[in-house]
């Protein structure tokens, strides 16, 4: 079976409930590193913890067993988990399968038991399994005494039909029946009840290309020579609005331009009225701050943390067209911040936020944080949902370069606040954030 729409329909027309086992291997969830390190990604020499932890996911297993007993015998557990996803968050959570987030929500949303199994020990696999929501993990196991690890295996490693029979087991003990596998293993892949899917056809989380390196820098150089356009080119009504309307048309359609990014726009006209609103989008990529002004095309300002004031590029032009920045580790002064931005609202002028407060490591979603639907209460204006699909893959979560592609937006009709009780208030909130899990997972048609 080939393509993840098949894949998609196979898991909704099929058997439901929590008897059906779905089946991920590593494979099916990050993409491979490369022999030779990333670009642009710093390791400390001698790291030896940290050098066997990335030769794992070089899928090189038995060098990996013989670095990993060496480098971490005598070492905590406590330790290596925190060396885990800290790898995970510099080195690996950019190689995270979009397929594979929306292939476990879909299972999850079918009721099915979903499992990780992995060749690697918990420490590295562990925060790929709680970042796509799955519970169920069976990987290597290193002995521990103590919770120190010994250097020695507890039990065979996980390779081949080893696997098969620790799926086997864990099936057999929850009564479940194997229905779907992701893997590219013999011995798994047979093991499928109703569909098996190698994971070879999903997009590759290729490093960047010095064409990406080579097209992000004259990306930057566009979006300061298209904002200063903008403002000459309006500087003659004297108006700030318009100059900061006309920066951020000019500055985003050369940007985008330039780094060959098409926006496909489900739901326009939802951006043009009401106005003012308070824009809600779903933050995968610091690209956004170039996508939502160029869709909400003027009127509209927005809400940034502090640190994005002193960004050498962003932070004059955003200062320009008025945002709000906010301290995010004292509430008391975040609050105190967003008080103007109810006057703001009052005026005329549109705010755009991220709910989450900050980016999303894949296509799922954070929680969301009650501030926005505050001010939107406050000022007596609706919120609109900006749902944006794959900025991801366009930039990862913190990487400052950018692909070429097309990113999805879905501009969803308005929501009225004016009803809801400020002080209970959080089910109507997750109503609206599970209202992005259901746009994300069945994407409007134009």
């Amino acid at each position: 079976m080939s393509g993840i729409d098949d894949a998609v329909t196979a898991i909704r027309t099929g058997p439901q409930g929590d008897r059906v086992l779905a089946v991920f291997d590593t494979l099916a969830v990050v993409d491979a590193l490369p022999r030779k390190r990333l670009p642009g990604k710093r390791r400390r020499r001698g790291d030896a913890r940290r050098d066997a932890m990335l030769t794992g996911f070089r899928r090189d297993h038995q060098r990996f067993l013989r670095e990993a007993e060496r480098a971490w015998a005598g070492v905590p557990e406590a330790e290596l988990e925190k060396l885990g996803r800290g790898v995970f968050r510099t080195e690996m959570h950019g190689r995270v399968f979009p397929e594979a987030w929306q292939l476990v929500r879909e299972h999850r949303s079918a009721g099915h038991t979903v499992l990780l199994v992995s060749e690697l020990p918990v420490y590295q696999v562990g925060p790929f399994a709680e970042l796509l929501g799955i519970d169920n993990v069976l990987c290597t196991k290193f002995a521990t005494d103590n919770g120190i690890l010994t250097g020695q295996l507890d039990g065979p490693p996980l390779w081949g039909t080893e696997k098969a029979e620790a799926v086997g087991e864990f099936a057999a003990a929850r009564d479940c029946e194997i229905g779907y596998v992701y893997a590219d293993t013999p011995a798994l892949l047979e093991s499928a009840g109703i569909r098996s899917v190698d994971p070879s056809a999903f997009q590759p989380r290729t490093a960047p290309s010095p064409i990406d390196y080579a097209r992000t820098v004259l990306a930057f150089i566009a979006l300061v020579t298209g904002a200063m356009t903008g403002v000459i080119r309006k500087s003659y009504t004297r108006d700030r609005q318009a100059m900061a309307d006309a920066l951020m048309h000019d500055g985003t359609t050369a940007t985008l331009r330039t780094l060959g990014v098409e926006l496909r726009v489900v739901g326009a006209e939802n951006a043009r009225a009401p106005r003012p609103a308070v824009f809600l989008f779903n933050h995968q990529s610091q690209f956004d701050v170039i996508i939502v002004p160029k869709v909400l095309d003027g009127g509209v300002t927005g809400i940034g943390k502090k640190e994005l004031r002193s960004h050498p590029l962003f932070g004059p032009l955003m200062r320009f067209v008025g945002v709000t920045f906010i301290d995010r580790s004292d509430t008391e002064r975040a609050k105190a911040a967003l008080a103007p931005v109810v006057s703001t609202l009052r005026e005329g002028l549109s705010i755009a936020v991220a709910p989450e407060g900050t980016r999303s490591y894949t296509r799922g979603l954070g929680p969301f944080k009650k501030g926005a639907f505050h001010i939107a209460k406050q000022a007596g204006v609706p919120v609109i949902p900006i749902v944006i699909r794959n900025a991801g893959d366009i930039a990862w979560r913190d990487s400052p370069i950018a692909r070429s592609g097309v990113v999805d937006v879905a501009i969803l009709p308005p929501i009225d606040v004016s009803t809801w009780n400020p002080a209970a208030m959080d089910e109507e909130i997750e109503e609206v954030r599970r209202l992005y899990e259901r746009t994300l997972l069945n994407w409007p048609s134009a």
